[in-house]
Order: structure tokens, then C-alpha cells, then sequence
């Protein structure tokens, strides 16, 4: 599976995970914090953001494949840009660090409304495990520090996600949810839905 991430590919979702994480820390320390606090919300950045953007990408990629396409992911170095300088300046994250390009001839709706609704199916997946740490994070005996951080990366990740599935399933542009809307309504209403049910959700964590 992994011989079929080429280089140039690697480099580039690379390239994009550390942009996103770094614009993620932006607002995470918005309002000044220490050097040692910053790097600690960028690691769980890179983490939380990492594992949710990449298995996003892979999902559109493997989908693709599945149909007998070729399909890599492209980064946008202006959208990178255009995402930490935002979050710097005004505060807000918009990531669109790039797409994953499908090669290969003519793809129908239900392929192209498959392989979009892929990705967004996989980081309402991962809100689940995230989900579950933040909830086991106040139930054992650890550190304060210990479960601090525990809760950190539970609720970033869920949140993280939930943004992921839900920004994306938005049905305008070239987003998946204009896609998986044009191929099934009711795949759409459900991932939509459940998406923005989640992102809502995680801003009361005593839900979980």
C-alpha cells in the first residue's frame, strides 16, 4: 500500500500536515502563551490534524484506486500560505492545503460521490476513538498534567475532525459535499448532518 504513495506525494502531504498543525497551534495559543505551551499544542497539532488530514487524502486516494484510477495528493503552497496567515491574523483556520487529483479517464457521479464522501467518512470515523479518550481521560487515576493532556488530544482530535467532515461537506465549490450531494441526497443529509452534529457537540464536553 505505502509503494503506492510516491515521493513527490510524501513531500507533499508533508508539507501540508506541518502547515496545518502550525495553523492549528495559531489558534489554539491565540492571546499569547510560552514557548514550551506552543510547542505543546503543536505536537498534539500534528498529531490530532495529522492523523485526521492524512487518512482524509488516503481515503479520496485508495477509493479512486479502487475504481481503477490513479490518484495523488497536490498541495497548494497559496492555501498553505493563505491558512497560517490567517490564523495568525484573524484567527480562523482555513484549510484547504490541496486536493487529491484523480487521473485516469471519465469517473460517473456514483464513483466521483463515493470517492468524495470517502474522506469525510473517515474523520467522523476517527471523532469515535477521539471521543473515547476525552471520555476515559477524567475516568482513571493518572497526573494532573497527565490527564490534561489526555483530555487535550481527545477534544482537538474531535474537534479536528469533526471541522475536517464538516468544512468539507459543505455543498459548494469543488468540496466533496457537492459531489456526494449530486451522486445521493441521502448519504449527503447523513454525513452533513452527522458532521455538524459532532463539531457542535465538542464544544460541550460534558456530553462525553
Amino acid at each position: 500500500m505505502l509503494e503506492r504513495i510516491t515521493r513527490r506525494e510524501r513531500s507533499d502531504l508533508l508539507i501540508a500536515w506541518l502547515a496545518i498543525s502550525i495553523a492549528f497551534s495559531l489558534i489554539f495559543i491565540r492571546g499569547g502563551v510560552t514557548v514550551e505551551l506552543f510547542v505543546i499544542y503543536l505536537l498534539v497539532s500534528m498529531l490530532t490534524v495529522g492523523i485526521g488530514f492524512i487518512l482524509h487524502e488516503m481515503a479520496h486516494k485508495f477509493t479512486a484506486m479502487k475504481y481503477g484510477f490513479w490518484a495523488e495528493f497536490r498541495k497548494d503552497n497559496l492555501m498553505l500560505l493563505v491558512a497560517v496567515a490567517m490564523a495568525a491574523l484573524v484567527g480562523v483556520v482555513f484549510a484547504a492545503p490541496g486536493a487529491t487529483v484523480i487521473y485516469g479517464g471519465y469517473i460517473s457521479r456514483e464513483q466521483n460521490g463515493k470517492i468524495s464522501a470517502a474522506g469525510p467518512a473517515v474523520n467522523l470515523l476517527l471523532c469515535i476513538p477521539f471521543a473515547l479518550i476525552l471520555f476515559l481521560s477524567g475516568m482513571f487515576s493518572m497526573s494532573f498534567l497527565s490527564r490534561n493532556l489526555l483530555a487535550l488530544i481527545g477534544m482537538v482530535g474531535l474537534q479536528v475532525n469533526a471541522m475536517i467532515a464538516a468544512f468539507n461537506m459543505l455543498p459548494v465549490s469543488v468540496l466533496d459535499g457537492k459531489k456526494v450531494l449530486a451522486w445521493n441526497p441521502a448519504v449527503f443529509a447523513v454525513l452533513i448532518i452527522t458532521a455538524f452534529g459532532l463539531l457542535l457537540a465538542s464544544f460541550y464536553p460534558a456530553i462525553f
